[in-house]
């Protein structure tokens, strides 16, 4: 699958994913639970702009987005969508 969902209930880093294909996109709906203050890390292949991952937002049950593009086998363009709303 290209998109993919998760609740956070817990810090987290999002690993360099294997199996990338070169043009794949998609998006990576983020939540946190009910408690909130969760965090995550980008590890090396996340390539966001001014090269500075994202601080995503840390309120209880709230909704970030990540949209991505594999450029090749060590880079993956993102962008975020901070603070969408509310589950």
């Amino acid at each position: 699958g290209n998109n993919f969902s998760m609740t956070l209930v817990g810090s987290i880093v999002l690993n360099n994913p294997t199996g990338m294909t070169t043009g794949q996109s998609g998006i990576i709906l983020i939540s946190q639970d009910n408690s909130g203050s969760r965090t995550v890390g980008f590890a090396s292949h996340w390539d966001f702009p001014s090269s500075t991952a994202p601080t995503l937002s840390t309120g209880a049950n709230s909704l970030d987005v990540i949209t991505y593009f594999v450029r090749n086998s060590t880079s993956i363009v993102t962008n975020s969508l901070i603070g969408i709303g509310t589950l």
